[in-house]
């Protein structure tokens, strides 16, 4: 598998194992299954776990297979869904879910640690969900003033190697964060053919994804690409039920040109969709959201395959879709 330089984490495979899928919450999987896909992952040269607390059992089938004995040079992620706790707050509660996930997988220091909250400046005002915002958003004071020396702070300790950044926030505060005096390690990036966060984005303002991972890259920071296929938007079906007002399954609907683009060239739309990431630039390495091996399989075949030609991303760019 090719790879590429994660920022100050130094080299990885071009593709992570998300812990969506495999911590059973992106449609239905067993437990066997899931291990079976942890394991199938790390045979075929994937080197990046990314787990949270919130994608359920991820963490636990992490301990349970490796043992707290990870492969050699096999990395991991978690992350801590923060909001805007009372400033005294934070290092502890940073503190205990860091705590519990080394706990849940068995070992005694995380690669990379993210903020998963959305970052907000102060006095912003959200399009969706502005009164429940403290639970899902973390305000600028907040971030600059806490959980910034809070992460240097786990860094300095030994029990973090690295911090960062969950980039499908209010895009204003995620590119003042990259430009800030001490910056994260890492952002996680829509990295996807539509440049869409789909049902993550609550704010009015255009998302701006390449953007931010071209301001990331700019300033040394590694791009962690997210929603490659936006949630099944971009596969040739969902896998879930979702409501119609759903922004993915409306994503869905207008990505039927790109299914039509695909069908004509016999491929299939999620493989081309995880190419077409795979090609984007300033991405160092995808994040999938799999659930079996079936699906890993078929990612895997798309690394191989190698980028798209730049006739066939022509094309794709050609159907509209991206942000505009």
């Amino acid at each position: 598998m090719r790879t590429a330089t994660l920022g100050p984490l130094g080299e990885v495979s071009r593709l992570t194992l998300g812990g969506g899928g495999i911590g059973q919450i992106w449609g239905e999987n067993t437990k066997d299954e899931a291990l079976a896909t942890l394991t199938a992952a790390i045979d075929g040269g994937i080197t990046v776990l990314d787990a949270a607390p919130m994608y359920r059992n991820c963490e636990a089938f992490i301990g349970e297979v490796f043992g707290g004995r990870l492969p050699a040079g096999v990395k991991v992620t978690t992350k801590h869904q923060l909001g805007s706790p009372d400033a005294e707050d934070i290092d502890h509660r940073l503190e205990a879910s860091l705590a519990a996930s080394l706990l849940a997988m068995k070992l005694e220091r995380i690669d990379l640690f993210f903020l998963h909250s959305n970052i907000h400046l102060d006095g912003f005002a959200y399009a969706h969900g502005d009164a429940h915002k403290a639970g899902f958003s973390t305000s600028w004071s907040l971030y600059e003033g806490e959980v910034v020396p809070a992460m240097e702070r786990l860094k300095a300790q030994g029990r973090i190697g690295a911090w960062g950044i969950t980039g499908i926030g209010v895009p204003t505060a995620v590119l003042k964060a990259l430009n800030h005096t001490t910056r994260p390690d890492a952002v996680q990036a829509i990295a996807n053919l539509m440049d869409s966060p789909g049902a993550l984005k609550r704010y009015a303002e255009p998302a701006r994804p390449r953007e931010i991972a071209a301001r990331a890259k700019a300033n040394g920071i590694g791009v962690m690409g997210i929603r490659a296929v936006q949630a099944g938007a971009l596969t040739a079906g969902v896998d879930r039920p979702l409501s119609p007002n759903n922004p993915d399954n409306t994503d869905f609907a207008r990505a039927a040109p790109f299914r039509a683009l695909c069908a004509s060239w016999g491929e299939d739309p999620a493989v081309v969709a995880h190419r077409y990431a795979l090609s984007m630039p300033n991405i160092d390495t995808v994040v999938l959201g799999v659930k079996n091996r079936a699906e890993l399989a078929q990612c895997f075949d798309a690394e191989a395959a190698g980028p798209l030609e730049p006739a066939q991303m022509a094309a794709i760019d050609a159907l509209g879709l991206g942000e505009a």
